[in-house]
């Protein structure tokens, strides 16, 4: 049974791993929510608050939502959109610990081209194959039904476009959830910019496979994750 040191560390990873998509600038305004599973229980997980701006979270503000999607511990408010779909990811993918899931510029906009990502760059290659899309824009997600088609369109993957939306990415680690999202917005970013000058070659099928392979180990998205985290968040410290 973990202790609660075991908790009190993964609740302030998660609030750095916020912290990074903030300076990263992959905040927008009230949207947005990470979410980890608890360590002491497995049927609830921890998310950041309805309303408070990534770059003022703080570990104390930190909800822990339970199974049936009611707060267990903390405060604030939760968004009503976090249990529909981040519980039904936690609910329905034991394999992966951790979601993330912001409105960042270039996820959003890629979103609203209903298609999945190329594998145009040895970077891009890590989501081959490895995220799904999800076809359909009704509003807010507020209905757990819409939560079990988000998890349906990822199928055994680790991410998932939602379309007119944005991106989701889910990780075995808190690190690798964090690491993934980048990833992704960085390969939309790399694609949007390719096709607005020309048609770009893609990578052939089989080496997309193999280098999303070598790429996709856990321990080198921990390892990135921690660099890139060092290097935006503690520069000057």
């Amino acid at each position: 049974m973990p202790d609660g040191g075991e908790r009190d560390v993964l609740r302030q990873s998660l609030v750095e791993g916020i912290h990074l998509l903030a300076e990263l600038g992959y905040s927008e305004g009230i949207a947005g929510h990470v979410s980890v599973r608890d360590p002491e229980d497995p049927d609830a997980y921890w998310v950041n608050p309805f309303g408070l701006d990534f770059h003022h979270v703080r570990v104390d503000d930190l909800l822990l939502v339970g199974a049936q999607g009611t707060v267990l511990e903390g405060s604030g408010e939760l968004n009503p959109s976090v249990d529909p779909l981040h519980g039904e990811l936690h609910r329905n993918r034991p394999d992966l610990v951790a979601f993330a899931h912001t409105h960042a510029m270039y996820g959003k906009t890629w979103s609203s081209l209903g298609r999945l990502l190329d594998p145009i760059t040895q970077d891009a290659c890590v989501l081959y194959r490895r995220h799904g899309l999800y076809d359909r824009f009704t509003g807010l997600v507020n209905a757990r039904q819409e939560g079990k088609e988000v998890i349906e369109a990822m199928g055994d993957g680790t991410a998932v476009i939602m379309q007119n939306h944005g991106f989701l990415t889910g990780g075995r680690s808190l690190g690798e959830a964090i690491w993934l999202f980048i990833v992704m917005e960085r390969a939309a970013a790399s694609q949007l910019m390719a096709e607005a000058v020309g048609t770009p070659r893609l990578i052939p099928h089989e080496t997309a496979l193999e280098t999303g392979r070598a790429l996709a180990r856990l321990e080198f998205a921990d390892r990135q994750y921690r660099n890139l985290y060092e290097t935006t968040c503690r520069r000057g410290k």
